[in-house]
């Protein structure tokens, strides 16, 4: 991250503290959350076929993210109550699970991958419905008004840039030069929300020629045909890039640089009188918030600490070998249907014959490495010059291809104004390269690379850290690299029809949307579900 250039205060605590590294052995912490080895069970040797006692279900779901909850919600909302959901880890969400950490006299919560929610616009109704369904937001007068205590609290974001902390993270426009290419690129953003069609969830959208050509080229490559290099532009965009997608501009396709802003809010220049900053939801565990309370809607349907190992189609039901974790012992599933609510390149693995369309899809696709650290403050740091902390801070600087996005206060949230102990969560996509390193390494050598990024913002950051959780997400997200928005074999695992009667095996991930949000993955596993009971309701069952 960079640091800019510093005062005089700063510049005597930053000789103060040089040198001043994390002592491991002073330092509590570790890996939490994700079992790296339970998902590698795959590549082992697999139990005998018939081993382990066997347990039936109508419906059975493997997965227990966003997708895989939203698909056993709707069921169960349609009344097909015989659904039982098996999920790898100890708890479900996927990588939109929470954590707690104890800081000072209180627990913070805090989460461990995806922390906000953008509201829904009129393309998204399964996820609307979601936040009605919880008390998140009801209708008034025919609009849409939410719980302000679940909307981000100002301040909302801050950028460090040059010395100080500014409002909001995109650069400020100190330049002729930069305020130009900020009106040209979102007159282009403007252009193809109008002339072309974006939405969210993005299979609401038209899929056109115009499209394609977006989707055959990198967003940098589209950038660099129109001239829109300005340093501070596209430094912002590719921060965008890496935030949503796990990727930067030069990896993605120009069709997904332009879905990040076209399917939502635009993109608003500096003063741009119009535009309101965004409107997120957002809680101390981050979207833990909402998959607990959904599997709170699930009670006894919910088998977590199982791993699936193969998924074998039989004439008349599906067999699926699974691990149980806590008895360390084979058991099997019987069931009429069968959702693999997993990755694409899981589901072709477990399935011992699986579609064509799926094994191309599992080819295509490439996955994003991320790290989530939890930093456990026993007071506020000290601030640099500028607006106070906020949600989301972001340092301004090169980031190449080893810096944090940056982090999010866990206590921001919380209806005490008062700073105090705190928990800090600070997020890292990572290069696929760097893969080998985050499952080998030790959590110590990961500690000290992200306290040497965030030195730099906060240089008495290691006088007050306590503690530092972390979670390490080896195949985080779907890239939308280019190609695979367009990509046939996607398109065909998308399609609900035509459907062969005799089909007893769906898919529900956002990887078949090529990316991972929530509002795709809610949405595909709601789709998912409708297409089942579509089915119960034609059989008669």
């Amino acid at each position: 991250m960079g640091t800019g250039s510093l005062n005089r205060r700063e510049l005597l605590l930053t000789g103060l503290l040089a040198g001043c590294d994390v002592k491991p052995g002073e330092l509590q912490g570790g890996w939490v959350g994700a079992h790296a080895d339970r998902g590698h069970r795959l590549r082992g040797e697999l139990p005998k076929p018939g081993e382990g006692p066997v347990r039936r279900t109508t419906v059975l779901i493997v997965g227990g993210g966003v997708a895989g909850l939203a698909c056993a919600r709707a069921l169960g909302k349609s009344g097909i109550d015989d659904v039982a959901l098996l999920e790898l880890e100890d708890e479900v969400g996927g990588n939109a699970r929470g954590h707690q950490m104890a800081a000072g006299s209180q627990t913070i919560a805090c989460p461990l991958g995806a922390h906000y929610l953008p509201l829904p616009g009129a393309q998204a109704p399964e996820v609307y419905q979601l936040l009605e369904d919880l008390g998140l937001v009801r209708q008034q007068l025919g609009r849409a008004v939410y719980d302000e205590r679940q909307l981000c609290h100002a301040p909302q974001e801050r950028l460090f840039f040059e010395g100080e902390w500014r409002d909001g993270l995109l650069p400020p426009a100190t330049k002729a030069g930069t305020r130009a290419q900020y009106r040209r690129f979102a007159a282009a953003v403007s252009a193809a929300q109008k002339d072309l069609g974006f939405a969210m969830p993005s299979f609401r959208a038209p899929w056109t020629a115009a499209h394609a050509a977006l989707d055959a080229q990198t967003f940098a490559a589209w950038l660099d045909a129109r001239a829109l290099t300005d340093p501070q532009l596209r430094w912002y965009l590719d921060y965008c890039c890496r935030d949503d997608y796990g990727a930067t501009a030069a990896e993605v396709s120009a069709w997904a640089g332009l879905h990040y802003f076209a399917s939502r809010h635009g993109f608003h220049p500096p003063g741009d009188e119009v535009a309101e900053r965004e409107a997120v939801l957002t809680w101390p565990e981050g979207n833990a918030y909402l998959t607990r309370r959904m599997a709170g809607e699930l009670s006894g349907r919910i088998h977590s600490g199982r791993t699936a190992l193969r998924v074998q189609v039989q004439k008349h039901q599906v067999e699926v070998l699974a691990w149980n974790e806590a008895m360390q012992a084979p058991e099997r599933w019987v069931a009429q249907q069968v959702v693999l609510a997993t990755p694409l390149f899981i589901a072709a693995r477990l399935l011992a014959e699986p579609p064509e369309a799926l094994r191309q899809a599992a080819q295509a696709l490439r996955y994003a490495p991320w790290l989530v650290a939890n930093l456990q403050l026993k007071a506020p740091l000290l601030d640099r010059l500028g607006v106070p902390p906020a949600w989301d801070n972001v340092a301004y600087g090169s980031f190449g291809s080893s810096a944090l996005l940056g982090y999010v206060d866990a206590s921001h949230q919380r209806l005490n104004p008062s700073r105090g102990a705190t928990v800090l969560t600070a997020y890292w996509a990572l290069p696929r390269a760097e893969r080998p390193a985050l499952l080998q390494s030790s959590w110590q050598t990961w500690v000290q690379r992200v306290v040497t990024e965030l030195q730099g913002l906060h240089p008495d950051l290691p006088q007050q850290l306590q503690r530092v959780d972390l979670t390490r997400w080896g195949h985080a997200m779907s890239m939308p690299l280019p190609g695979v928005r367009g990509s046939a074999a996607l398109a065909a695992l998308r399609q609900l029809q035509p459907r062969q009667p005799s089909q007893r095996v769906h898919f529900a991930h956002s990887d078949l949307a090529g990316y991972s949000v929530f509002e795709e993955a809610y949405t595909q596993g709601v789709r998912t579900a409708q297409q089942i009971i579509r089915r119960a309701t034609r059989s008669g069952a």
